[in-house]
């Protein structure tokens, strides 16, 4: 690890990052974390504050596993693109091209009932999602967990997160349901990415979690990420802590020692702090890291440029989506293949530059790129409640300390 000064990076200052974490630990607000800050491709900090498990008083150590829940999509939008490069597809094609189950699909409108409640009136779509609709969440899918729509509540019914599904089940699931939107009218946070997951197993003919491994961490040399976690490795994963308010700790999702059945493309990865630093610095680099390309430097260019047309309008849902706590357009946000982007220099309350990209998950994880700075910052944080916080407190934190 260098200097932070060499990397014109100040040391008093980023101790601040030490202060408010070990603070809020103190003050029993979180269990822990983990925070990485690297610039002009050398790593400047690392430090684990609190505990991995509160409740067992085992401490937090640097490669500590999280699970990084939508931290996985910019893997399997990487993982997508490496396909296209390949020429196995195009970014232009309907995903009936390769998802013949998934043409046809109707929108769901909610339409005044006889009896004055909302019902689903079915629509034809106008086009198909491309495999850019599912990239940029223009696809007319959506979560259902978020919101009280009459599609979600559709979603919700059809169990489309069920653990025991596989991949090939849940797109059969989808084609059975209403699409939210009309596909690339709207941005909506959803299960598009879920759906690339299981469009890499079809063209690439190989489980997704085998193929991540073989084409990007295991090259990438990311050994603590996966789909599962090795049973000789489960002492380190994070834990949230007791909720004071319930006396009970915060569910999280299924056995990690144990294979899923579903390979959730969207949010089924764990990994580390400096594992995740390895792929964010790929990024950073145009594809390439310590000799090893994923894909070319105008790939990345391409992906971490706004693909949202002006007349593309934002989901009630999108200002639960960002640390801001407000819709992308309003903070001169937009969204790439993969990655939320900034546009603008000013209109948003967190520093950055025009030209930075970033994305979290919803246990409290996050990372971003800048490349102005060549600079990435990594947040590994098992705290859901207060993840927006934490990721804006970060970036403050990471560039109060620039300096040159």
């Amino acid at each position: 690890m260098s200097r932070p000064e060499e990397v014109g990076v100040v040391s008093a200052r980023l101790a601040r990052i030490k202060e408010l974490f070990e603070a809020d630990v103190a003050a029993g607000t979180i269990p822990g974390a983990v925070a990485l800050v690297a610039r002009r491709g050398k790593l400047a900090y690392l430090e684990a504050f609190g505990f991995r498990d509160r409740e067992k008083q085992q401490a937090m150590a640097t490669d500590s596993i999280f699970r990084i829940a939508s931290m996985t999509k910019p893997m399997v939008s990487i993982a997508i693109m490496m396909l296209a490069e390949e020429g196995r597809l195009r970014l232009v094609n309907p995903i009936s091209t390769d998802l013949p189950e998934l043409k046809n699909l109707q929108v769901g409108v909610e339409v005044a009932g006889a009896a004055g409640k909302p019902e689903l009136k079915l629509e034809p779509a106008r086009r198909e999602m491309t495999v850019q609709d599912l990239l940029r969440h223009t696809s007319g899918l959506t979560y259902g967990q978020f919101g009280d729509s009459l599609v979600k509540r559709a979603y919700r019914e059809a169990n489309v997160f069920d653990p025991k599904q596989g991949n090939a089940e849940f797109v059969a699931k989808l084609a059975k349901l209403p699409l939210q939107s009309q596909p690339g009218e709207v941005w909506d946070y959803s299960m598009s990415t879920d759906v690339l997951g299981r469009l890499v197993e079809v063209i690439s003919g190989m489980d997704l979690d085998r193929y991540i491994e073989a084409r990007i961490t295991a090259p990438l040399g990311m050994q603590d990420t996966g789909f599962a976690v090795a049973k000789e490795k489960a002492e380190r994963v994070a834990e949230p802590q007791i909720d004071a308010a319930t006396g009970k700790r915060p569910a999280m999702p299924r056995d990690l020692t144990v294979r899923p059945n579903f390979l959730s493309g969207g949010g089924g990865m764990v990994s580390t702090a400096p594992d995740y630093l390895r792929f964010a610095q790929m990024l950073a680099n145009g594809g390439e890291l310590d000799g090893v390309r994923l894909v070319s430097r105008k790939t990345i260019a391409l992906m971490t440029s706004d693909h949202l047309p002006p007349h593309v309008k934002f989901s009630a849902n999108t200002r639960a989506m960002f640390e801001e706590s407000a819709p992308m357009a309003e903070f001169g946000q937009g969204f790439g293949l993969g990655f939320c982007v900034r546009k603008e220099a000013g209109r948003n309350p967190v520093p950055g530059s025009v030209g930075d990209f970033y994305w979290s998950g919803v246990y409290g994880t996050y990372f971003w790129v800048d490349p102005q700075e060549q600079l990435i910052g990594v947040l590994m944080l098992c705290a859901p409640e207060l993840r927006r916080h934490y990721r804006a407190m970060m970036r403050q934190l990471v560039y109060q300390a620039l300096d040159g």
